[in-house]
């Protein structure tokens, strides 16, 4: 039941937003269906279709359950009208639009109406599951701030009454940056958890690709094969990225065979149609970087000269205090760890990443490599301090132990 609920109740909590056009029914609705499930299932045996009977049970269960308060007189009809309405909005444009519930209300949250800083997190919060801390944790702001964007957020759908029904395809640009930002925040929370004890989430990498895959579909545009093919590279590199006892493992020290040759074939690919229509972006620029990691034998023989052009490029175009910390990186690899040293600082001393573990223990890296060992073991404890995943506190750990003990 917990693998059934991991990977099935936020599909069947956004069919269910879908039906009753209201999150807080919704959310009992689902709540109650799985309670049913647990208490039914060992019994009965587990339905055909499982997901298909937890939305109809969570919606036959919200139901009684405004009949017994008395709420049902005031809001059957208008239920039944959303019900109507939805069923004749989807037959008009069957076959042509979108017809998963989940990317559908994707594209719902992302609505222009919606504030376009409340588009992502809400729809992160309430269509994908993730808790306000771990978004938070993407935008690298407080979680009380957050919690704020997301109430707002869904006060605005009720108070303006924002239709959950499928866009139209004339509509569908207007919000993709938005819907590409949260696939792309999905997958990142899985492909680097914000907590917990694992690295990695592959139910939340997986559901990532799945909705890049039918975006695709959808709209063939050049940074939507950009992003699945970002996804794609990454993706193709998680069984070397943690050792068997659960340790991080750096790119360069990576056992490349491990890497998937088919998903980086694919993802490649794609990189090389988005390049030649030229009308690629950030997403496109970022793929077009992992293809190179892929493409390289040895971290030795990657052509960083190549690396440090394109997040110089992408610098321009989508600047960002991370994206200007991921070219120190690479300058670093280029030309020595103190070139990146000296970078990093200036990022710092702006004030910019103060509170970004990957600053300081990217910074730590490089003292580390440039044999200054004191500074190097204050930045690992920084970033240790701010480290909320275990495994990741037990390789700073192990990287203060080794400069301790030398």
């Amino acid at each position: 039941m917990d693998t059934l609920y991991r990977t099935e109740s936020r599909r069947v909590f956004a069919t269910l937003v879908r039906l009753l056009h209201d999150f807080e029914l919704a959310d009992d609705a689902m709540r109650e269906a799985f309670a049913a499930a647990v208490e039914t299932w060992p019994k009965d045996g587990v339905p055909a279709n499982p997901r298909a009977w937890l939305i109809s049970t969570g919606r036959f269960k919200v139901v009684d359950a405004l009949r017994r308060q008395g709420r049902l007189r005031d809001l059957q009809p208008e239920i039944a009208a959303r019900l109507d309405d939805v069923a004749d909005s989807n037959a008009a444009r069957a076959g042509a639009e979108i017809e998963d519930d989940r990317l559908r209300l994707i594209f719902t949250c992302c609505h222009p109406a919606i504030e376009s800083n409340v588009q992502v997190p809400l729809t992160l919060r309430e269509v994908c599951g993730l808790t306000t801390e771990e978004i938070a944790s993407a935008f690298l702001i407080s979680k009380a701030t957050m919690a704020q964007r997301v109430v707002r957020g869904k006060a605005k759908i009720r108070e303006a009454g924002i239709p959950f029904a499928v866009p139209s395809l004339n509509e569908l640009p207007e919000r993709l940056d938005a819907v590409l930002a949260t696939v792309y925040l999905v997958f990142n929370e899985g492909y680097a958890a914000s907590q917990g004890d694992s690295l990695i989430r592959v139910d939340l990498t997986a559901e990532a690709i799945r909705l890049a895959r039918l975006l695709l579909e959808l709209l063939p545009d050049p940074e939507v094969k950009g992003l699945l093919a970002l996804m794609l590279l990454h993706e193709s590199r998680r069984m070397a990225r943690v050792s068997t006892d659960g340790q991080i493992i750096l790119m360069e020290d990576q056992d490349r065979s491990l890497w998937d040759r088919a998903l980086i074939a694919e993802g490649t690919a794609l990189v090389e149609q988005a390049l030649r229509s030229r009308r690629f972006g950030a997403y496109t620029l970022q793929a077009a970087i992992s293809a190179i990691h892929s493409e390289s034998p040895t971290a030795e023989q990657t052509d960083w000269n190549q690396i440090v052009m394109l997040y110089s490029v992408l610098q321009r175009i989508d600047p960002s205090p991370v994206v200007e910390l991921n070219r120190a990186v690479a300058i670093a690899m280029r030309d020595g760890p103190d070139a990146g040293v000296s970078i990093i600082d200036v990022i710092l001393g702006r004030g910019d990443l103060a509170g970004y573990q990957f600053a300081h223990s990217a910074r730590g890296e490089l003292l580390r490599r440039a044999g200054r060992p004191i500074e190097a073991l204050a930045a690992f404890r920084v970033a240790l301090e701010l480290a909320r995943l275990e495994p990741e506190k037990r390789f700073l750990a192990g990287r203060i132990r080794d400069l301790t003990d030398s």
